[in-house]
């Protein structure tokens, strides 16, 4: 799967942008647990990640790498992927960007275009979650129409995991199961 935007193409990644996959893990917040940091031992390395690049389908058909058309450069990911954390034919939408290409637009236009193929694909509703601490995000996520429900996950050393959920169909009765 490829889409693209005026600024941004998003589409599978390659093998050789771990590097870029690890940058992301490098920048990630203090409070962002330790199974989604780099490790004491310097796990996940380059190496791991690549690996997983050409092994696992997340990589080719769910988070697409977020490409800048007028650099080239890869600055995250942004797609849809089942966490299991909703229901069937729900899935979760994710981005992630690097932090030099924050404040600038490119998760909301990245997520439109994530939005726009998830309804052309039949998906009715999605969801997103993300951290009570993360107001970036949180604000990316509002401008996309996302609510955030009652459902919260507490961590007492992470923070509170929010729910957020989009309605893509005009069924008043999906609307009213996400809150």
């Amino acid at each position: 799967m490829v889409l693209e935007t005026p600024r941004l193409l998003l589409r599978p990644w390659q093998a050789g942008e771990g590097v870029i996959q690890r940058e992301l893990w490098t920048e990630r917040d203090p409070r962002v647990p330790p199974h989604r940091r780099i490790d004491a031992n310097g796990s996940p390395t380059v190496f791991e990640l690549e690996e997983s690049i050409r092994t696992t389908d997340i990589w080719s058909t769910g988070l697409l790498a977020v490409e800048r058309k007028e650099d080239g450069d890869v600055i995250g990911y942004c797609g849809l992927t089942d966490s299991g954390r909703a229901g069937a034919g729900e899935p979760e939408l994710a981005f992630e960007l690097l932090r030099r290409s924050w404040g600038q637009g490119y998760a909301t236009e990245a997520s439109r275009a994530v939005l726009e193929s998830a309804a052309a694909a039949g998906h009715e509703r999605l969801w997103a979650t993300v951290w009570d601490w993360n107001t970036a995000s949180r604000r990316v996520l509002a401008k996309l129409g996302f609510t955030e429900t009652t459902r919260t996950e507490v961590d007492p050393v992470h923070g509170t995991t929010l729910f957020t959920t989009l309605l893509l169909s005009d069924d008043p009765t999906a609307a009213a199961q996400g809150q």
